[in-house]
């Protein structure tokens, strides 16, 4: 059972936390995780690319030249596709490049994600991470205290507007609820930075 210790807001140890077996304990599933990061960018892309086919552009009505007796080749139209400005073969049009992943896999891909980071000791564990104002120095001097001032994902047990608005501000710091984790700020983290009230809920979802 993977232990960790338990820091406060200024780096100093407070305790020890036995995190559960079955979340940050397992052997990490690079095939699913990789599905997971494909699926998260997949999903993000907004598949808005587009061009114009023969049929939509505009002018070419016209047959440029009479069919036989010129010397040069038939032509019905100046919008075909071997002529400049005209259409585009097969052009790309909007579409979604959304697909869905099993449940179960889902699950395993976010276990062996927390594993992952369990086995490389890229999670800190805080207290508590409280705030009283809208500050993002105090945010910056609790990951420099504790060493995670690098690409942290801070991960709380509920939306704080104070201490995301406060982490906003700071290049490469994330915030997320345990409702709204995902496999691919997981593993692009450099250090998970978890609440300890957060823990239990993380246990209870994915256990």
């Amino acid at each position: 059972m993977p232990n960790f210790a338990v820091v406060d807001m200024e780096g100093k140890k407070v305790g020890s936390i036995d995190l559960s077996e079955s979340v940050f304990g397992i052997e990490p599933n690079t095939a699913v995780m990789h599905q997971m990061v494909v699926n998260y960018l997949a999903n993000q892309r907004h598949g808005t690319q587009s061009a114009l086919t023969r049929a939509e552009v505009s002018g070419g009505g016209r047959k440029p030249w009479r069919q036989k007796g010129t010397g040069r080749a038939r032509q019905g139209s100046t919008r075909s596709p071997q002529w400049t400005h005209g259409g585009i073969v097969f052009a790309p049009k909007p579409r979604s490049y959304r697909f869905t992943v099993n449940k179960k896999v889902r699950r395993l891909a976010m276990k062996s994600a927390f594993s992952a980071k369990a086995v490389d000791k890229g999670i800190i564990i805080v207290d508590s991470i409280a705030m009283t104002e809208y500050k993002t120095k105090k945010i910056a001097a609790m990951l420099e205290a504790i060493g995670a001032e690098k690409k942290a994902l801070i991960v709380l047990p509920e939306n704080n507007s104070m201490i995301v608005k406060s982490a906003s501000n700071i290049p490469g710091v994330k915030t997320a609820q345990v409702n709204t984790l995902n496999v691919y700020d997981i593993l692009n983290a450099g250090t998970l930075v978890i609440a300890k009230d957060a823990v239990s809920k993380i246990e209870e979802v994915y256990a």
